[in-house]
């Protein structure tokens, strides 16, 4: 089955840096290969809703979505390692959510319901 697993979240002070990656592993049973999929970045603040960060289509299309994130914030994909990034820097407060992995066939979306699969996300805590 396919899987994307997050790493890399945890507890940083304001105006500093955090870099998550996201691994992907079995999408052959999917009947393609990850390559073909974009890889998103989505974060849920407390009492908050999901909302998209960015998309990566191959390794070199990029959409961000989050205004908020905008020269901040850097999606990168290693299609050897099967492997997403998001360089998070200059962090602030409002960056404090739980950061999820998703994939969807071929293109990139914004929303939640578009995406394919999904990782079980990463804490990212900046406090005030």
């Amino acid at each position: 089955q396919p899987q994307l697993v997050e790493s890399g979240g945890g507890l940083v002070q304001p105006g500093g840096s955090l870099r998550l990656s996201c691994t992907a592993s079995g999408f052959t049973a999917s009947g393609f290969s990850v390559d073909v999929y974009t890889l998103n970045w989505f974060r849920q603040a407390p009492g908050k809703e999901r909302e998209a960060v960015s998309c990566i289509r191959g390794e070199d299309i990029v959409s961000i979505y989050a205004d908020s994130v905008k020269g901040r914030f850097t999606i990168s994909r290693d299609n050897a390692k099967n492997t997403v990034y998001l360089q998070m820097d200059t962090l602030e407060p409002e960056d404090t959510a739980v950061y999820y992995c998703a994939a969807r066939f071929i293109r990139c979306s914004r929303a939640v319901q578009d995406m394919n699969y999904w990782g079980k996300g990463t804490l990212v805590t900046v406090p005030s």
